[in-house]
C-alpha cells in the first residue's frame, strides 16, 4: 500500500511540473541591464575617439530613459562656459548605489563621449569628478562598469 501512495506521489509531481512548465513564457535572454550593457545600441553611441572633458555646474538632476526599451537612467542638464549639455551618467540602479552624489548647482568635472543624439549634444559620461571624490561609469574604451562589475577593478581612484 505504501508503494501505491508513494508512486501517486510522484507521478501527481511530475505530471504537475510538465504542465507548469508547459505554460511558461520561453526564455527571452538576460535583460538585466536595462538596455544599458555594453553590446546595446544605446551603449554603441560611445567613441572613444569622441572623449572630452568639461567643468560646469549643475543645473538639473532627472531620471530618464535615453531610449525606447530602456531602464531609468541618471541624467544631468550642465552648463559650461561654452554651452548647455545634456549628460548620462548611468543606469538608475547602478549610480544610486554608489558612493557618490550629484545635487543642482554642484560644480563637476566630467569627461565622456560627446555625440549627437536625436539632434542634441549629449555626453555620455565615463569620469565624474567633484572636489577630490571621482566616480568612475566606464572604462578608456566606453565598458560600462555596471556591465560585468568588478571585472575592470575598482570603480574609485
Amino acid at each position: 500500500m505504501k508503494r501505491f501512495v508513494f508512486f501517486g506521489i510522484v507521478v501527481t509531481v511530475l505530471v504537475g511540473s510538465l504542465l507548469i512548465t508547459s505554460q511558461a513564457q520561453p526564455w527571452r535572454g538576460w535583460k538585466g541591464s536595462g538596455g544599458w550593457g555594453c553590446k546595446s545600441n544605446y551603449q554603441r553611441n560611445y567613441n572613444p575617439q569622441k572623449v572630452v572633458t568639461v567643468k560646469g555646474k549643475v543645473l538639473k538632476v532627472e531620471e530618464i530613459t535615453p531610449a525606447s526599451g530602456m531602464a531609468y537612467g541618471i541624467h544631468l542638464l550642465f552648463k559650461t562656459e561654452a554651452e548647455t549639455l545634456s549628460v548620462h551618467l548611468g543606469p538608475v540602479w547602478f549610480v544610486e548605489r554608489q558612493d557618490f552624489e550629484v545635487n543642482k548647482n554642484d560644480e563637476l568635472e566630467i569627461k565622456g563621449s560627446k555625440i549627437t543624439l536625436d539632434n542634441s549634444k549629449v555626453l555620455i559620461a565615463s569620469e565624474v569628478k567633484k572636489g577630490e571624490d571621482e566616480l568612475i561609469l566606464r572604462d578608456e574604451n566606453g565598458f560600462p562598469l555596471w556591465s560585468g562589475f568588478g571585472r575592470r577593478g575598482r570603480l574609485f581612484k
